[in-house]
């Protein structure tokens, strides 16, 4: 009873934590369509983007601390204000830093880092940007990642961000990601396929038997 109890809390955590981490990427991205539109007003959508994301990477994976006050409840406005005038004195556009202080006045400089990804999610739906993913068992010539873009190019209706990676698990072939879709034509998969269809056939034929036995012809 007391396990089952546990596995019922675990269950209510993990439904409870999803629930706000949706609630989050909700919130994340009213603010982001907001500061894309506030952008192209000025034909700086794609700037404002870039500098979102070298905030993230080149700031806060750095300074954790000041990610970490700009994220505080426990800090009020004016200071957080006064905070990203001081830090962005000299680099950061006006764009960026309204966008920080629009956040700041309502709160919400905690899901900042959801705010960029969504940002990067609407700017590639309006710029026609598929992100592609494509990992071979060793390295490619320059040359066949441009071809495979133009390839890509043609049948998605849209521009192939593509990104490569070497995985020498995979044996042989490749395994290509478009958005959620996973395309794996790696060796690795096919021994795995047929290692299955070998397993299903060994249990199928030992069923066959086994009902063969207990059903004699003619019983």
């Amino acid at each position: 009873m007391a396990e089952s109890s546990d596995i019922t809390a675990r269950d209510a955590r993990t439904a409870a934590e999803f629930s706000a981490d949706v609630m989050v990427e909700q919130i994340a991205r009213v603010y982001a369509q907001a500061a894309l539109d506030a952008a192209d007003k000025q034909a700086q959508a794609a700037p404002l983007v870039a500098e979102l994301e070298s905030l993230a990477s080149d700031v806060f994976d750095r300074l954790p601390q000041f990610e970490a006050v700009l994220a505080s409840a426990r800090i009020g406005y004016e200071e957080k204000a006064a905070l990203i005038d001081k830090a962005f004195q000299r680099q950061g556009s006006p764009l960026l830093k309204n966008l920080l202080k629009v956040l700041a006045r309502h709160g919400r400089l905690d899901c900042l880092r959801a705010i960029i990804r969504q940002a990067r999610r609407l700017l590639d739906q309006r710029t026609g940007v598929v992100d592609v993913r494509l990992t071979t068992a060793a390295g490619i010539d320059p040359a066949v990642e441009t071809a495979v873009a133009a390839a890509l190019q043609q049948s998605l209706g849209g521009r192939p961000r593509l990104v490569h990676s070497v995985d020498p698990g995979l044996i042989g072939g490749a395994v290509l990601r478009i958005g959620d879709t996973v395309y794996d034509a790696s060796v690795a998969a096919q021994l795995k396929q047929l290692r299955q269809q070998m397993i299903d056939r060994s249990a199928h034929e030992i069923q066959s038997r086994r009902d063969r036995f207990r059903h004699p012809a003619g019983n």
